[in-house]
């Protein structure tokens, strides 16, 4: 970067004169050095922006060990309930720190926090950060096999990004989606989360599903994460169709993904998603990784283990127990395969 004397050129003296070195002016060094710098600090801001959102595909659900106080980690181990003590201790807590400890809790014992949470989603709104730490703790409960404790994550997250159930908070993310900006990834997902707990949710999916047709792998990527997140009976179709017919493997795996694994489905509507998915098992349009992707989720939703043996899947489905294979609250119009 040059400043108004310009940057240092070499200058040729005249035939015979004697060659020296002309030096940089001092104010280019120094321009020069406070480049160098910027450019750390902004390095600095990428990095820590970057842990969000940049490479958000390929780290999605990567959970990062976190550490918890040792307070904390003496309550997690404690094999019992809370004492009149413990939910005193918790209560002089500050809010973060609340909310932080409770779901650290709630993944190791749901008994000992689930009722402290909802109690205090309330008084907690208006006073949590989506900090790095909260929104590790968020991931992890997503993973965990009871319902409700996904469904308590996605309550303090919300709080902590103060989205109120109304229909304000879904234009919010809408207007963060059109925006363009990173920030749409998070909003997709967190749009379906909303829808789940009630709010808009026929909106919600509508423009889950516009997104999930968009050019854009990445805004595809994030689609259906927010489908899986919204956890109906619409979003599990859309979910069967993307897993079929997206052009993208990595878009494709994320909704399978979705129907056995993550998300907020349901295991009875998980359940009910096999006879579609023996169906794309005879799909010949479909390519061999897909079959095997196909074959995976029924896997992880049965337990049964046959790969993509339509054969031997559709065998077992036959003379599997009937009031499984047809769950209370299936679907109408699902027709066994």
């Amino acid at each position: 970067m040059a400043n108004s004397t310009g940057p240092s050129k070499t200058v040729f003296p005249p035939t015979g004169a004697p060659r020296l070195r002309v030096q940089a002016p001092r104010r280019w060094w120094y321009s020069y050095l406070a480049l160098l710098a910027a450019v750390g600090i902004l390095s600095t801001i990428a990095g820590l922006f970057a842990r969000r959102f940049q490479g958000a595909i390929t780290n999605w659900l990567k959970i990062r060990p976190v550490a918890a106080n040792s307070w904390q980690a003496t309550l997690v181990a404690r094999p019992r309930t809370l004492t009149k003590s413990d939910m005193e201790e918790i209560s002089r807590l500050a809010p973060q720190q609340q909310a932080e400890c409770l779901l650290e809790l709630a993944i190791e014992r749901p008994d000992l926090s689930l009722g402290l949470i909802h109690r205090n989603l309330t008084s907690w709104r208006g006073h949590l950060e989506d900090s790095d730490r909260l929104f590790h703790l968020v991931l992890q409960a997503l993973n965990s096999d009871d319902p409700q404790v996904r469904i308590a994550s996605v309550e303090i997250d919300l709080a902590a990004n103060n989205l109120v159930k109304s229909l304000e908070s879904v234009e919010k993310l809408q207007r963060q989606i059109q925006g363009g900006t990173e920030a749409r990834y998070m909003a997709l997902w967190r749009l379906g989360a909303l829808g789940n707990r009630g709010v808009e949710p026929s909106q919600v999916f509508g423009t889950l599903k516009l997104y999930a047709h968009s050019r854009n792998q990445e805004v595809r990527f994030w689609a259906v994460e927010g489908l899986a997140m919204l956890g109906n009976g619409p979003s599990l179709d859309a979910l069967l169709d993307i897993l079929a017919h997206d052009p993208a493997a990595q878009v494709r795996r994320r909704a399978a993904n979705g129907l056995s694994k993550s998300g907020l489905f349901t295991a009875a509507q998980r359940l009910a998603a096999v006879p579609q998915l023996l169906n794309l098992l005879d799909e010949d349009s479909l390519d061999a990784a897909t079959q095997n992707l196909v074959g995976a989720t029924l896997e992880a939703v049965t337990g049964a283990s046959f790969g993509k043996n339509a054969a031997a899947w559709r065998d077992w489905w036959a003379h599997h127990d009937t009031r499984e294979k047809h769950p209370p609250h299936s679907r109408k119009g699902m027709l066994l395969a």
